[in-house]
């Protein structure tokens, strides 16, 4: 599964995840929809009437300013001015610091079925704290086949054929003190240019599955300690049945990355074979990635260490 998609949600999932209170409900409420994380402040609309490039997408914020400006005019200016907004048929109107709800605007709402929430929150608050928590719900993700473990505080995400043994690595893993996030399928989202967070499931979260054994709880089995909800991928491992002939990297130099969503993501591969214990390499792999983000690289400590070498040889100084 790699398919790439845009999320989108419910306007009362944004009602109940902001606690916002609920001062007019139109019947089409239950089916709006929100899929955008930026908001509107529709200052420039009031006072211009200017709705060229209008996204109305967006949830249109009344904050303190707003209110104040719609308060300098009369009951029909300030009746025209919110209708104006109302018929762009925008998802919702939040108003800000539980200030009290024009009739005007009540009357407007109801024309066009527009729902109107309120919040106590200051202008600024809501809408820093909107924006961040609705680009981690609505950032576009892939879900992919594979194992995503916490590994002394970095995201490890473990690819591989079916049957190359993952999930039992991953095991093992939990074993030595580390965490799993996911087994099998793992969503991952672009919450940043930057950033790749990933998380299971919620219907396969913290179970995983052994050929033989079947299904397991992680969590009942081994302790709260042993699962985590949500991690960053910070390193991608890819695990393959050993190759005869095959050239695997063996100092570590030459730096290779996984492409996931955008964002080159570092990765190395692992030849799987049997006597191999997956599960202290990839810790190996985890701690080195880790060493490295320090600003320490083994590899190239030893290519500068040969390099004075050959040069002290070739100018005959021992």
């Amino acid at each position: 599964m790699n398919s790439n998609r845009k999320e989108k949600v419910l306007l009362e999932r944004v009602i109940s995840e902001f606690k916002l209170e609920v001062v007019y409900a139109p019947e089409r409420m239950k089916q709006t929809w929100v899929d955008c994380a930026d908001v509107h402040r529709p200052g420039i609309q009031f006072a211009a009437d200017y709705y060229d490039y209008f996204d109305n997408n967006r949830i249109q914020i009344l904050g303190k300013a707003e209110m104040f400006y719609l308060m300098e005019k009369s009951s029909e200016e300030k009746y025209e001015v919110l209708k104006k907004l109302c018929q762009q048929n925008i998802p919702a109107i939040v108003v800000t610091r539980k200030a009290e709800i024009p009739s005007e605007l009540f009357q407007a709402a109801k024309e066009y079925q527009i729902p109107i929430l309120r919040t106590e929150e200051s202008t600024s608050h809501f809408i820093a704290s909107y924006i961040s928590a609705m680009n981690v719900i609505l950032a576009p993700f892939i879900t992919r086949h594979g194992v995503l473990m916490e590994i002394y505080g970095e995201g490890v995400l473990i690819l591989g054929e079916s049957g190359v043994g993952k999930s039992e690595t991953a095991v093992e893993l939990v074993k030595r003190g580390h965490r799993l996030v996911a087994d099998d399928a793992v969503e991952i989202r672009k919450v940043s240019s930057k950033t790749l967070m990933a998380s299971s499931p919620e219907i396969i979260r913290h179970f995983i599955e052994l050929r033989g054994i079947g299904i397991i709880d992680v969590k009942k089995i081994f302790g709260m300690g042993a699962v985590k909800d949500v991690e960053n991928v910070n390193l991608v491992v890819n695990l393959e049945l050993w190759q005869q002939g095959k050239n695997y990297e063996r100092l570590g130099i030459d730096k290779t990355y996984t492409n996931i969503l955008g964002i080159e993501v570092p990765s190395v591969t692992i030849p799987v074979r049997p006597g191999r214990n997956l599960a202290i390499i990839i810790e190996i792999a985890a701690m080195n990635f880790r060493q490295q983000q320090m600003g320490y690289n083994a590899a190239e400590e030893l290519n500068e260490r040969l390099s004075k070498q050959l040069n002290m040889d070739a100018t005959g100084i021992i």
